[in-house]
């Protein structure tokens, strides 16, 4: 059972929190955590691109000039692809990329990714953050304190002060539990969560 150090917002140490193995310490499966970051990376596309071919471009219904004895090439449309203004060969159409992953496959990506985090000792657990209002100062201090570059912040609930003081701090991200992914995972330099987040997604994950 994995241990990590419980700190304060100042980044002193306070105590101890015991991490569930089925989700802190599970076996790390990189194809699983590939497949949903491909996934998740599809889905946001929009698919709105769109060209028209030489059949939608308007005009173009007239030979430019006869087929032979003009010494130019032949033409039959002045909205083929060959001129300015043509139509476009395989013309991008809007279309649906978004991609289906099972059930298992998430769950199993998200315990991989969290527990890669705690084996490469990239997780922190903050008692509480202690900040009334936004101030960037007092985040970049703890931030320093607990050595957290490109962090990312979970919280258990919205916290505006939070939000507020890290939205200046580069490379810094915060989100709600709700939100959590495994891109956001993969992609941060430390994850930062509250014990509360904690228990949270051992009783989502555990099993």
């Amino acid at each position: 059972m994995p241990t990590l150090k419980l700190v304060s917002f100042q980044g002193e140490t306070v105590g101890e929190v015991q991490l569930a193995d089925g989700v802190f310490a599970a076996p790390v499966h990189v194809p699983a955590m590939h497949q949903v970051v491909v996934a998740q990376l599809a889905n946001a596309r929009l698919g709105t691109q769109s060209a028209k071919t030489r059949g939608e471009v308007r005009g173009g219904g007239k030979k430019p000039w006869r087929q032979k004895k003009t010494g130019r090439a032949r033409h039959g449309s002045i909205r083929s692809p060959l001129w300015a203004g043509g139509g476009v060969i395989h013309a991008p159409k809007p279309r649906d990329y978004s991609q289906k992953v099972n059930k298992k496959v998430r769950r199993l990506a998200m315990k991989s990714a969290l527990s890669l985090k705690v084996r490469e000792e990239m997780m922190t657990v903050v008692k509480s953050f202690d900040i009334e209002k936004p101030s960037t100062k007092e985040m970049l201090a703890f931030l320093t304190a607990v050595n957290a570059r490109k962090p990312l912040i979970i919280l258990a609930e919205g916290n505006e002060a939070v939000l507020k003081s890290a939205r200046n701090v580069p490379g810094a991200k915060v989100i709600n539990m709700v939100n959590i992914n495994v891109y956001d995972l993969l992609n941060a330099g430390m994850l930062i969560m509250t014990p509360e987040v904690v228990a949270k997604l051992e009783e989502v994950y555990v099993g």
